[in-house]
């Protein structure tokens, strides 16, 4: 449609980027009542290319909106945003209009008249009480304020309740409230007209009016009169398109009854309406057709009364053809029209960019005429927007086109290659939606070689769409369009698939079923092979039921257990893309009928066997079935002798239908063929079936040749040429052989050949080395050879690579990393298939030697050498890797990987701990990574808080492996960190917290021996084969042994004796396996085994706690003799109260561990030193006393198990005394956290 209107398509703007002049697309209502109470918005939206500039006039002058705040126009758009709060709205008030110009045009908008919305008071007025005798017609003026826009009108009383209206009260429609006859209930002093104001939602009232109706003297009955309008006739003007409103209200005695006609026509059914008790009549979108005489008549049973309004129908300019934007090439011509009508008839003025036209600027290609302009011979550069103005006194229309002249070459806007799809028989529609400028022609051709011409079957639209009416399978095809114009040519391909129809060859069929039985409805479909379609099942055209009894197969639905609900009209929908078809039937219910016990069973075997239409590969076998015994029989199966190659075994041959007697049977050459028939049915397989007579085919050559044909060479100078023999049922008569034949590739020579029988290999010997060999392997036998062979591709023996690759070069990147390089080896020393490069490094590790093999794929000349050992010494050698072993080495190159960081010292311990000194213990790295050059040692304090003091750094020699720290803190927790350096820097660190004990002079006192050995932080590391344990003990037995074993194992524990240290290694263990370990101490007088699985500290075992202890008992222990001397001098002193009523909080015991150790990891580094310290049973309270001795983990109850080792959770929880509420925040008194142990 683009090609042929030349117009500029809504889509193309997005898809065909050209110049364009301006175009209006959206602007506020030519009449605009705003609110006061919001912003003033004028819209004004447009769009070009470039993009168009905005202006504004305000009453016909040039509106300059940066000079006023108050105005903001959006960016990128025409839109004005007036902000009028707390300023006159009336200043804003006038007409407007909107001006979009870029460089090839300017368009206006609408002119748009803004005013400010009203809603005025009522006037005062007096009202003057009315009184009137029943029966007389009575009017109640309501005279609203005029608003913009006009008011509502309703009348309500003092209770604002709608005041009833009926056939003899009714509101006109100015507002005035008519009674035709007044009663005695009329009677009240609030009739009230409200007036509400749409734009502002206010609402005004006029003073209430008092009627009193007497009934002294009632007025009798009398002919209806016409209250309003008045007169015999009256007139009504109204404009086309708007809604016509006629009123007549009628007095009388009794209620008069009105009603409505149209003189020398009839009423608009379609468009009329009628209201209030059919005294007003509304004629919706009025039309010329609609002016005439309108008579209303008002009838009681004292007579009628007429009146007739004259109604003549108006019109603002209303468009029959609007101009269209045109797009025009160079020299050609093109024509707006702008066709209008109207009452009276509208003029018509022309601008061009916003200039009256016969103010712009002179162009001798255009002519105006009247309603019309023509352009002759238009020239690039003049483009141009031309605005239409029709105006009469009712009205204006303003419309923007413009005349954009382009010389464009064609483009196709159709996408290139899209696959148009369709039903044999159908209309066909391929598109060639095309731009350009001049017109393209667009010719089309079919498989680019055939043009296709307008005719039967094909139609070539106006818009360049191909159409075939009938489309068949013969025009699939590729189809292409070209478009052309004077500035070039442009082509589109597009493909056409005719595809088949679907049809429902076998339709569900009518059923009558009996209830609790099951019903299957068939709908086996015929369609495309490139469509898939999808079956759908509808039940009286809805939806299945939701029910498992329905199941819907690929061509059926079967409903089992069948109930009065199934019964209705199934019908199968058979969807596919492109089409569809459909059937139905109908389910009917009947009632059971009793029937006896029915007996199943396995089908008697066929009879009668039968062979015809004999031929060379086939035969026709045909049976009798015999008795099904109640159960339907599901198939057939054939299965054939072969008397000559397999006697005595049947095969399976092919299975037919259980409604079918006979079966094509495909034979094979050379077979003594006897036959036999098996049925089967749900409860299993009849008997065979008598053999059939027996049936000979012919000889003849083979249909096929040996599979799974190779050639490998299984060593140097040999060629194996293997294959999968025929069966004696391929062989397709006696005599099979079979031809082997080889040659050397890419070598000018014929072809070798053997004849061989009854193997499945041939070997050739005396081939080169690993060359490529031409095979085939074709099966004859005495009536002739096999099809031509494939050839395939093999290869002779391989040998031993004969050389080592040259020019090893090593580059040490880092410490752990190097990066290896190497010539290729030739082809022809390979003597195989390369399968990559082997390097072997190797380097001795205390007096171990330790070697390493990476393996490098495919013809590869370099590769990384990963992992090494920092500060080593590494002997390299690579070798040639083909399929028959590796070659010679390359010579040794030898490198060294230069120092790194050593790894975390092996243990970290704190001993002896005194008042105001701590010892601290290491061990040297398991991994130094170079020489070793000393330690570094940095220490800190951590306060009741948790946190952390200043820190304190000592650097160690290599040879130091302890020290003392001095002038402590007493009762302070202390942090370490240790790690080891080389010249390369120092390595991981390694840490471990200890406290200073308290100053404890009662310990002078009383001493009480530990209930079990103080084992301290235990700390673990791991080795490649092994584990460092090491751990704080300050118990007095002298044997302490390290036991393990398999996590999960039932072996029993494995132990080494310590002697006396405070860590050991443990050597031997297998890597990935996971072990529990634990530290026991024993005495050789002592049975009882004591055993730590915890790294947390029992405080009950340690000295300082002992002698704080007995402290507090001798504290208390004063305080009983001093009550006890008052108490005997008379004073008193309620000790018991006292007691009771401060009660120390109870220690719950804590859940047991189960004493073992997973994986070898070490956690101190993640222990919290901000906020609360978390116990072992990960439970966190802040809300208690920090100084509670039990925050550090020291504190706590154990248990002992079966064999007397003490495994316990080290942790003190903390419960608030029941008698102290919420308050209590108190610790556990040291007597208590005693006796727990007791």
């Amino acid at each position: 449609q683009l090609a042929k209107t030349n117009t500029f398509p809504q889509y193309s703007i997005t898809v065909v980027r050209l110049p364009q002049p301006p175009t209006i697309t959206l602007q506020s209502p030519k009449d605009y009542i705003f609110d006061p109470r919001e912003n003033i918005v004028i819209h004004c939206e447009a769009k070009g290319k470039p993009h168009p500039s905005f202006s504004w006039t305000r009453n016909g002058t040039h509106f300059d909106v940066e000079k006023d705040s108050k105005v903001l126009m959006k960016p990128g758009s025409g839109t004005l945003v007036i902000d009028i709060s707390g300023e006159k709205a009336e200043a804003y008030e006038g007409t407007y209009q909107c001006t979009a110009h870029n460089e090839h045009g300017t368009a206006v908008s609408n002119s748009i008249f803004i005013r400010q919305s009203r809603s005025p008071l009522w006037s005062k007025e007096r009202n003057e009480a009315i009184v009137v005798q029943m029966g007389v017609s009575l009017v109640l003026q309501c005279r609203p304020p005029a608003g913009l826009p006009p008011p509502v009108i309703f009348w309500m009383d003092n209770n604002f309740q709608r005041l009833p209206l009926d056939k003899r009260v009714s509101q006109a429609l100015n507002g005035d409230l008519y009674f035709s006859n007044v009663l005695p209930e009329d009677t009240r002093n609030d009739y009230i007209c409200y007036a509400r104001f749409p734009h502002t939602q206010t609402i005004q009232q006029k003073q209430p009016i008092s009627v009193t109706v007497l009934d002294n003297s009632p007025d009798g009955e009398r002919r209806p009169g016409f209250m309003t309008p008045l007169g015999i006739t009256s007139t009504k003007m109204v404009l086309r398109g708007e809604t016509l409103e006629l009123e007549c209200i009628a007095d009388g005695l009794p209620t008069p009854e009105i009603s409505w006609q149209k003189d020398g026509g009839e009423l608009p059914s379609s468009r009329m309406s009628f209201y209030n008790f059919k005294k007003t009549l509304k004629v919706s979108d009025v039309n010329e057709a609609d002016a005439g005489d309108y008579r209303c008549t008002a009838t009681n049973k004292l007579g009628t009364a007429q009146h007739i309004i004259k109604v003549s129908v108006k019109a603002a300019p209303f468009w029959v053809s609007a101009p269209r934007n045109l797009i025009l090439a160079p020299n050609e011509t093109g024509i707006l029209t702008c066709r209008v009508n109207g009452e009276p008839k509208p003029k018509i003025s022309w601008f061009v960019n916003g200039v009256p036209i016969e103010n712009a600027p002179e162009d001798h290609s255009r002519k105006v005429d009247g309603d019309t302009v023509i352009l002759s011979y238009v020239q690039t550069g003049s483009s141009a927007v031309y605005q239409c103005n029709a105006s009469n006194e009712f009205g204006y229309l303003l419309a923007n086109a413009f005349v954009n002249v382009l010389a464009e070459a064609p483009r196709v806007l159709t996408p290139p290659n899209r696959v148009y799809q369709v039903i044999a028989n159908n209309p066909a529609l391929l598109h060639c939606a095309s731009f350009g400028s001049p017109i393209p022609t667009i010719t089309w051709f079919k498989d680019s070689q055939t043009s296709v011409k307008n005719g039967d079957p094909y139609v070539i639209h106006e818009n360049g769409t191909l159409e075939i009416h009938v489309a068949q399978p013969l025009h699939s095809g590729k189809y292409t369009c070209i478009a052309s114009n004077n500035l070039g040519i442009k082509e589109n391909h597009v493909y056409l698939e005719v595809k088949e129809p679907t049809r429902i060859l076998k339709q569900p069929e009518y059923k009558d079923v009996h209830r609790g039985m099951s019903a299957v409805f068939e709908c086996k479909v015929k369609h495309d092979p490139s469509l898939i379609p999808t079956v759908i099942w509808l039940k009286d055209n809805g939806e299945l039921p939701d029910d498992e009894r329905f199941d819907v197969d690929v061509d059926s639905l079967t409903i089992r257990d069948v109930t009065d609900e199934d019964e209705g009209t199934y019908t199968c929908i058979q969807n596919t893309t492109l089409d569809q078809d459909s059937a139905s039937a109908m389910l009917t219910v009947v009632e059971p009928t009793p029937t006896p016990a029915i007996v199943y069973g396995n089908p008697d075997p066929p009879t009668d066997l039968e062979l015809t239409d004999q031929t060379e590969r086939s035969v026709q076998l045909t049976w009798t079935p015999g008795d099904e015994h109640n159960s339907p029989t599901q198939k057939f199966l054939i299965q054939y002798e072969d008397l000559l190659h397999q006697p005595g075994v049947w095969v399976n041959l092919t299975d037919a239908p259980g409604t079918s007697t006979t079966v094509q049977l495909k034979l094979s050459p050379y077979v003594y063929y006897s036959f036999r028939v098996l049925a089967l049915n749900g409860v299993g397989y009849s008997q065979p079936s008598q053999p059939s007579s027996q049936y000979r085919t012919n000889p003849s050559a083979p249909d096929e040749n040996p599979s799974d044909v190779q050639g490998v060479g299984t060593k140097p100078g040999n060629l194996v040429i293997s294959w999968t023999p025929l069966t004696g049922f391929l062989a397709n008569g006696p005599g099979l052989e079979y031809k082997v034949q080889w040659r050397q590739k890419d070598v000018d020579e014929d072809w070798s050949s053997e004849t061989v029988a009854n193997v499945s290999q041939f070997v050739v010997s005396g081939t080169p080395t690993y060359v490529p060999y031409e095979i085939k392997v074709q099966a004859l036998n005495d009536y002739g050879s096999g099809p031509e062979p494939e050839v395939v591709i093999g290869y002779s023996g391989e040998d031993l690579p004969l050389s080592a690759p040259d020019s090893v070069q090593v580059m040490v990147h880092n410490s752990t990393l190097a990066e290896v390089h190497w010539e290729p080896v030739s082809f022809q020393s390979v003597r195989g298939k390369l399968q990559g490069y082997k390097v072997l490094f190797d380097k001795w590790l205390f007096l171990q030697h330790q070697e390493q093999v990476l393996t490098f794929s495919g013809n590869r000349s370099e590769g990384r050498l990963p992992g090494l050992q920092p500060y080593s010494l590494y002997n390299l050698t690579i070798r040639v890797l083909n399929i028959k072993g590796e070659g010679p080495p390359s010579p040794s190159k030898t490198f060294e990987t230069p120092e790194g960081v050593p790894g975390p010292p092996s243990f970290l311990n704190v001993v002896n701990p005194g008042l105001d000194s701590l010892t601290l213990e290491w061990g040297p790295p398991m991994n130094n990574n170079g020489r070793l050059t000393g330690y570094t040692l940095k220490y800190q304090p951590v306060n009741n808080t948790n946190e952390l003091g200043p820190v304190k750094v000592i650097n160690f020699l290599a040879n130091e492996t302890t020290i003392t720290l001095g002038n402590l803190n007493s009762s302070m927790l202390y942090k370490f960190y240790m790690s080891a350096k080389t010249i390369k820097g120092s390595g991981p660190i390694i840490t471990e917290e200890a406290f200073t004990p308290l100053i404890s002079f009662f310990s002078l006192v009383c001493l009480v021996p530990p209930v079990g050995p103080a084992f301290g932080k235990v700390n673990t590391s791991t080795l490649e084969d092994g584990a460092v344990i090491s751990w704080d003990y300050f118990g007095h037995h002298k044997n302490v042994y390290v036991e393990y074993v398999v996590e999960n194992s039932k072996e029993d524990w494995k132990r080494e004796l310590v002697n006396g240290s405070h860590w050991h290694m443990i050597k031997g263990l297998k890597p990935g396996t996971s072990y529990k370990v634990r530290v026991v101490a024993r005495d050789p007088a002592d049975p009882t085994v004591h055993t730590v699985p915890s790294r947390q500290v029992d405080i009950a075992t340690q000295g300082w706690f002992i002698g704080l202890m007995c402290a507090i008992a001798l504290l208390i222990l004063v305080l009983l003799i001093v009550c006890f001397i008052k108490r005997n001098k008379g004073g008193k002193y309620p000790v018991k109260e006292k007691e009771d009523a401060h009660q120390d909080p109870e220690i719950q015991p804590m859940k047991e561990d189960d004493g073992t150790f997973g994986e070898y990891s070490d956690t101190e580094d993640h222990k919290p030193l901000k906020g609360s310290r978390t116990p072992s049973n990960g439970t966190v309270r802040r809300d208690e006393s920090d100084d509670s001795l039990v925050d550090y983990g020291e504190g706590g109850d154990g248990q002992f198990n079966e064999d007397g080792s003490f495994i316990g959770q080290y942790s003190g929880k903390k419960e608030k005394d029941t008698h102290e509420g919420n308050e209590s925040s108190e610790a556990p008194s040291p007597v208590n956290a005693m006796n727990s142990f007791v």
